[in-house]
């Protein structure tokens, strides 16, 4: 009897050991096989689903730098998938460091900013009923961004760097990514390639007027790019062929993560890569991007009740309408469209002092078929958002690390006091 009992705690011990999760390349599979009712359908259909993940550990020195160590699902920069509302932190971060470079007196993100349209497709900005004193400002079109993800908001910033600058500056940083189009617009590639005339207006003086730019090199994927199996035109008309994206944006999930790390651990990247904001920018990024709409007064999205606290916060919370923790922050950049559901986050809990990066994309337009507004987003990709992220995070709860991190730098004020 004995021996028996031995042989029974010995072979427990070896299956506990067997079960044990190693942290090497099938880390993220071997985690999401642990809940398969959650995740059997994401890794059998990976391919189809176009699933890509990238979970960052963040470790601390001895001075609190942060080490980084990435594990990956699926992830492949040569592999196309729309990347929506995610080219929205870079062109505020474009936005920003093309003001600080203009270096003119009284210019700065507070500036009134209009827009006038001086050709084809464009549209000119006079007001901004949402914002404190009425006007437009770069400040207050990233504050709309980085809080709900606001499309208009993303085209000004558009319009102000135009489409050549934006793309040879992100390739001279050594970004693999294209940004080609205005969002929720459907123009032709030559609209796309000519920007509105903006001027910085204060005290009725023009600060600073810049006259339409146009991009006389035409800008598309090195090779065509077709999704899916039809489409449908403006008019509904169905057209039974693949749907083209080789003049859409292009933004891979790597580099998504890498210029989110350039917004919050600037001094742990290359200087090549690191974007020309100042230290009150990069702060006012990481408040607006960690807000929530509940705590925002201008806009007024505390009294939207169609902005609650995950509106913008798909990893962990999915669409979930209860409020957030409030010993939890994140630190994102979302995006949805043609079926494609991304989240490109740095997620903290102060009260655990867990910490962790975390991107992922995936595609819902199940039956092939774009622009029909018929994605399977509630059914497959908010609740796969909600269980990876939640996943990674009970993870975290539990990994060992050598030091505890001092988070105080992710502790911002906020526009109102938070309630739960």
């Amino acid at each position: 009897m004995k021996k028996f009992l031995q042989l029974v705690t010995l072979s427990v011990a070896v299956l506990s050991c067997s079960n044990r999760l190693i942290e090497n390349d099938s880390l993220l599979t071997d985690l999401m096989k642990r809940h398969p009712a959650k995740f059997k359908k994401i890794i059998r259909d990976k391919d189809t689903l176009e699933v890509q993940i990238i979970y960052t550990q963040i470790n601390r020195d001895s001075l609190n730098r942060p080490v980084f160590k990435s594990f990956y699902f699926h992830v492949d920069s040569t592999k196309y998938f729309y990347p929506a509302s995610t080219i929205k932190l870079p062109m505020t971060l474009l936005a920003l460091e093309k003001l600080n470079q203009l270096n003119i007196k009284g210019l700065n993100k507070f500036t009134p900013m209009f827009n006038d349209s001086v050709y084809a497709g464009q549209l000119s900005v006079k007001k901004d009923s949402t914002s404190e004193n009425g006007l437009p400002s770069i400040a207050h079109y990233a504050k709309k961004i980085l809080l709900v993800s606001d499309n208009d908001a993303s085209n000004r910033f558009y319009e102000f760097v135009g489409q050549k600058e934006v793309n040879a500056t992100l390739k001279k940083k050594g970004y693999n990514m294209r940004i080609l189009h205005r969002l929720e617009r459907p123009l032709k590639p030559d609209q796309n390639r000519h920007t509105e005339a903006v001027r910085f207006v204060r005290n009725d003086s023009v600060i600073y007027s810049q006259p339409m730019l146009f991009n006389e090199d035409s800008i598309r994927a090195p090779r065509r790019v077709f999704k899916g199996m039809a489409y449908l035109k403006d008019d509904n008309t169905r057209i039974n062929k693949p749907f083209e994206f080789t003049y859409k944006n292009f933004y891979p999930l790597q580099e998504q993560q890498e210029i989110l790390k350039a917004v919050l651990f600037s001094e742990s990247i290359d200087a090549k890569r690191k974007f020309n904001i100042t230290d009150a920018d990069r702060e006012f990024i990481k408040q607006y991007m960690s807000q929530l709409p509940r705590e925002t007064k201008y806009p007024a999205y505390q009294k939207d009740k169609n902005y609650y606290d995950a509106y913008c916060k798909f990893l962990m919370f999915g669409e979930k309408k209860k409020p957030i923790p409030s010993n939890i922050r994140i630190y994102n950049k979302v995006g949805d469209a043609y079926g494609y559901l991304l989240d490109n986050a740095y997620i903290v809990d102060f009260k655990n002092n867990v910490e962790f990066m975390l991107s992922a994309v995936i595609n819902t337009n199940t039956d092939g078929v774009y622009n029909d507004s018929k994605y399977e987003y509630h059914k497959i990709g908010f609740p796969f958002m909600r269980n990876l992220g939640m996943t990674i995070y009970k993870y975290e709860l539990k990994r060992k690390r050598a030091r505890k991190p001092n988070l105080s730098g992710f502790k911002l004020k906020y526009d109102q006091n938070r309630k739960e």
